[in-house]
C-alpha cells in the first residue's frame, strides 16, 4: 500500500519558531490556510482512498479542503500527534530548538530511552505512532493519507523506512504542506518513495522568514 504523510500548514507558532506541541493548539495563519487550499490539485494523481489526521486543529484545518475535493471524512488519531516538547514547550530559543530537535534525531538512531526534557522517551512515542499508522492502514485502501506533524514525520519516517536514517531525518527539512511518500505495510516495512520538502502548492508559497524550528534541518550538539 501507499502511505503519504502530509504536514500540516502554517501555524502562527511557525512563524515565531515557537515549539507548541500542546494539543489542541493553534489554527493555521493566512498562508497556511491557502497551503492547505492547494493539496487537492497538488494531490491530484493520488487515488487517496481514507484521510486521517490528528488531534491537533492544524491538522484538521489542513484536510479539510483535500477532505471536500474527495467526498472524505477525516479520521482522527490522537496517535499521530506532534512529538511533545516537555518543559521546551513554547520556547524559542536555540537551546530549546536543539535540545527538541537532538532528542528526535537521538531516538532514531536508537537511544530510545532518552527522554525529552519534562516529557516522554523514544519508547513512547514511536509506540504510539506505531499504532496509529497501523489503524491507518489497517483501513485496507491502496493508498492512505495522514496529516501528522514535522518533528513526528521526520521522526518516524527516519527509523522506521529503508531509505530513511538518522542523518536524513536531520539534515531533510519538511516545509508546511511538505508530503512524504512511502510504500510497505508495517509487517514488511516500509520504503521511502519520495519526500517533498517544500510546500505542495510551490515556492509562491514558501515563508522563508518563518522560523519554524520543527520543519527546518536540525542542529544538534555533537
Amino acid at each position: 500500500m501507499r502511505l503519504l504523510l502530509i504536514r500540516h500548514g502554517q501555524t502562527p507558532d511557525n512563524v515565531r519558531g515557537d515549539l507548541g506541541t500542546t494539543v489542541p493548539g493553534p489554527g493555521l495563519t493566512a498562508l497556511g490556510l491557502r497551503q492547505a487550499a492547494a493539496l487537492p490539485e497538488a494531490l491530484a494523481d493520488e487515488r487517496i482512498g481514507a484521510l486521517y489526521v490528528s488531534s491537533m486543529v492544524r491538522t484538521h484545518l489542513t484536510a479539510a479542503p483535500l477532505a471536500e475535493a474527495r467526498g472524505l471524512v477525516p479520521v482522527v488519531l490522537d496517535e499521530l500527534r506532534e512529538v511533545g516538547a516537555g518543559d521546551l514547550e513554547m520556547r524559542s530559543d536555540h537551546d530549546a530548538v536543539t535540545a527538541y530537535l537532538g532528542t528526535v534525531v537521538a531516538w532514531v538512531e536508537g537511544d530510545l530511552d532518552r527522554r525529552m526534557p519534562g516529557g516522554g522517551d523514544g519508547h513512547e512515542f514511536f509506540g504510539r505512532y506505531d499504532r496509529g499508522v497501523a489503524l491507518a492502514v489497517a483501513s485496507g485502501h491502496g493508498t492512505v493519507a495522514i496529516v501528522s506533524h514535522g518533528a513526528a514525520i521526520r521522526g518516524w519516517v527516519g527509523a522506521r523506512s529503508t531509505g530513511g536514517s538518522p542523518a536524513f531525518a536531520r539534515d531533510h527539512s519538511l516545509d508546511n504542506t511538505g508530503v512524504v511518500a512511502l510504500e510497505g505495510d508495517p509487517e514488511a516495512g516500509f520504503r521511502l518513495v519520495s519526500w517533498q520538502g517544500e510546500p505542495v502548492g510551490g515556492p509562491g508559497l514558501d515563508d522563508p522568514a518563518a522560523l519554524d524550528p520543527t520543519g527546518e534541518p536540525a542542529e544538534v550538539d555533537a
